[in-house]
């Protein structure tokens, strides 16, 4: 890639010059040498300009998740605060009044199994089959 250093030697207007010729001549290889510059990030201010990029943005993002937390107003954002905390406790307790309905049906129903189990005679195969695994004939 010796054109690639002498490019990169000859600066940014190079680069520039050498795409827009490759837009007059064919429009994809145009677009191609621009994708480049912009992957390999030497349309920056300096060959780590992609990280710089990266981290811009990472600021950006966190500069609007900020004004999402902060109205600018702590009297409202204090309110918002307690609000949230109490929404988050109420849905705990409704997770966990949700548990203990799922708990108790399921033993309810598990009980209803066991009294019909009981209350059901004694069936001709369950009267073969002993209790003890040892009692068992050999064959």
């Amino acid at each position: 890639m010796e054109l690639v250093g002498k490019l990169d030697d000859l600066g940014k207007p190079a680069w520039i010059t050498v795409m827009v010729l490759g837009f007059v001549i064919f429009w994809p290889i145009g677009l191609a040498i621009l994708a480049y510059l912009i992957w390999s990030g030497r349309m920056g201010c300096s060959r780590h300009s992609a990280g710089r990029w990266h981290n811009a943005r990472s600021e950006w993002r966190s500069r609007r998740q900020r004004r999402k937390s902060e109205s600018g107003n702590s009297a409202f954002d204090e309110y918002r605060q307690d609000t949230l905390r109490r929404l988050e406790d109420e849905q705990r307790e409704f997770e966990d009044f949700l548990e203990q309905l799922r708990h108790a049906k399921d033993k309810a129903e598990f009980d209803d199994f066991m009294r019909d189990r009981k209350r059901r005679p004694n069936d001709k195969d369950a009267r073969d089959i002993p209790d003890d695994p040892a009692a068992q004939p050999q064959t």
